[in-house]
């Protein structure tokens, strides 16, 4: 029987995309959730189609936990967790073999050997490690200890911070020659104000980050007891426990109830418009337009999906590119967007334009958001845009990379195990007056901020 697991693991395997020859709203994907002893929270997702597995391990240690004047904590501590390991007292198997240090190279040429990955990265809300291997006995247990060597022992080299934070600071210097940096750095800070999600890492910030604060970072947020570990692949779920168990064996446990952590204050609503314009000698003038948005779980959130694509999520479809770019030809790309999290990220609406056309192009998109707000969607626009998004829902998991960061999803976010398999259905019941209700709670088009970078009278 071909199933959406077996042809999601077919294009993992190949690199191919997958052409389903089912219908996804009928093709069930079981999630198993448990959590183990630990504290740890596991989701499991079966596909035996090919010997390989996926495995996300997500922690709260995101940048929303970074000190305002240490910016790119969590980023640059993911990212050192990938120079170098230190000698450990080896597994029970060893009979009391010390394992060696290994640095970089040496680390890297472990992976490589086993035709294996381990990569770690930080977002908004997470930092994330993943693991991808063939699950042959033999390699996946080499793989296995080497990933819990990587996440429970990095080495957090000095010497290696301090060319890393070299490359940065040149990374970030290049970066502040172009406009279109210049031009979301200045909307992030409007939009955000002093929330995390604003927060940026500058050369500043930089110089006040040591190996000591990434290791004590990791000391304190990544534990097994704040674990969301999500597999996909061929094991089972006996495998998956013993494998997420000695992924996890190398952090230190907690002798009581795994601590709270600090809470995060939410973003704060804007109360008046604000607009800035930055002078800038460009080509092209950029424009942002937006505010806050909503959280991932809130209830409005497939409404806020299909109204967007109707918006300016859509591309050549939508009605924004049809005004902007059709009607006037203002610019060759307009687009709009949510960034919803574990706090509300922006909602943004984008473009560039001649700068002696900006002040037209920010006028007839802000006309087209405050109508679309009002008035909602008409009937012919809704079918189209829930038929486009039915129809491209077999694409959102036809790989087991996909399929992983959408259980991943489900597992960070609270939501039902159920999502991927009444996602079509959720999104056929949307109707016009739920994305018009939707869009009058979450944007207000007379208080948003509003950045031109390069073009003229972007106020008036």
């Amino acid at each position: 029987m071909i199933t959406i697991k077996k042809i999601a693991a077919w294009a993992a395997w190949t690199g191919a995309t997958a052409l389903f020859l089912i219908n996804p709203v009928q093709a069930g994907i079981p999630i198993e959730h448990w959590t183990q002893a630990s504290g740890a929270q596991v989701y499991l997702v079966q596909s035996h189609g090919i010997p390989m597995l996926d495995v996300q391990i997500d922690f709260d240690a995101g940048s929303r936990r970074d000190p305002a004047d240490q910016a790119g904590l969590a980023s640059v501590s993911a990212s050192m967790t990938g120079k170098g390991v230190l000698a450990g007292p080896g597994n029970a198997a060893g009979a009391g073999a010390t394992e060696p240090a290994l640095d970089e190279n040496a680390l890297s040429e472990a992976w490589a050997d086993l035709g294996a990955s381990f990569h770690a990265g930080a977002s908004r809300d997470r930092m994330s490690f993943s693991l991808r291997s063939l699950t042959d006995p033999e390699l996946l247990a080499r793989a296995v200890q080497l990933a819990a060597r990587q996440l429970g022992e990095p080495a957090f080299p000095e010497a290696i911070w301090q060319r890393e934070r070299e490359t940065l600071n040149a990374a970030i210097k290049e970066a502040n020659t172009r406009p279109a940096t210049l031009a979301n750095r200045a909307f992030a800070v409007s939009v955000y104000g002093p929330h995390p999600y604003g927060f940026e890492m500058t050369e500043a910030t930089l110089a006040r980050i040591g190996v000591s604060d990434m290791k004590s970072l990791h000391a304190r947020l990544i534990a097994p007891c704040r674990a969301k570990v999500t597999l996909v692949g061929a094991v089972n779920r006996a495998q998956a426990e013993a494998l997420v168990t000695q992924l996890l064996a190398r952090l230190p446990t907690a002798d009581a109830a795994c601590p709270a952590l600090p809470t995060v204050a939410e973003v704060v609503p804007l109360d008046k418009p604000v607009v800035k314009q930055i002078s800038f000698d460009s080509a092209q003038a950029h424009v942002l337009i937006g505010q806050p948005g909503f959280k991932r779980n809130d209830p409005d959130y497939f409404a806020l999906t299909v109204g967007n694509y109707i918006l300016g999520g859509g591309g050549f479809v939508s009605r924004l590119t049809n005004e902007v770019r059709e009607k006037r030809g203002l610019s060759y790309s307009v687009y709009s967007y949510f960034a919803p999290g574990l706090h509300a990220g922006a909602f943004t609406l984008g473009l560039q334009t001649r700068p002696d056309q900006a002040e037209q192009a920010v006028q007839v998109s802000r006309d087209v958001l405050t109508n679309f707000v009002a008035h909602g969607p008409t009937a012919a626009e809704l079918k189209a845009a829930k038929d486009n998004l039915i129809g491209g829902f077999a694409l959102r998991i036809d790989s087991n990379g996909k399929l992983l960061d959408n259980v991943a999803n489900i597992a960070w976010n609270g939501l039902p195990l159920d999502y991927l398999e009444t996602w079509t259905q959720q999104v056929a019941r949307v109707t016009a007056k739920d994305i018009k209700t939707a869009f009058q709670r979450r944007l207000q088009p007379d208080r948003m901020v509003t950045v031109v970078l390069g073009g003229v009278n972007a106020g008036k």
